[in-house]
């Protein structure tokens, strides 16, 4: 599965684009997981104390939103899945 980071998000971790290999049945949270043992500094810019996601980010499971279905964070991936992570975007 591809993670996809966007603006501050890619400058922390040094790439835009992050390519995991999961095993199947793997869940959101697995992906989560393995996105900061890649990229450890991104924990705190993307989760709260409890390991939440803030609420100014925002995830999407292959162009959709919301990221995850009704299972939360247990929600099951399928190979080649791909999520999008964006912080707060502002403009004018």
């Amino acid at each position: 599965m591809r993670w996809k980071l966007f603006a501050n998000l890619a400058e922390t971790a040094g790439e835009r684009d992050v390519d995991l290999d999961l095993e199947s049945g793997a869940t959101f949270r697995d992906a989560l997981d393995a996105l900061f043992e890649r990229h450890p500094d991104l924990r705190e810019q993307v989760t709260d104390e409890e390991g939440n996601l803030r609420d100014h980010i925002r995830v999407l499971r292959n162009s959709h939103n919301p990221f995850v279905s009704d299972a939360g964070y247990e929600t099951t991936l399928e190979e080649g899945d791909e999520l999008a992570m964006f912080p707060p975007v502002s403009g004018g």
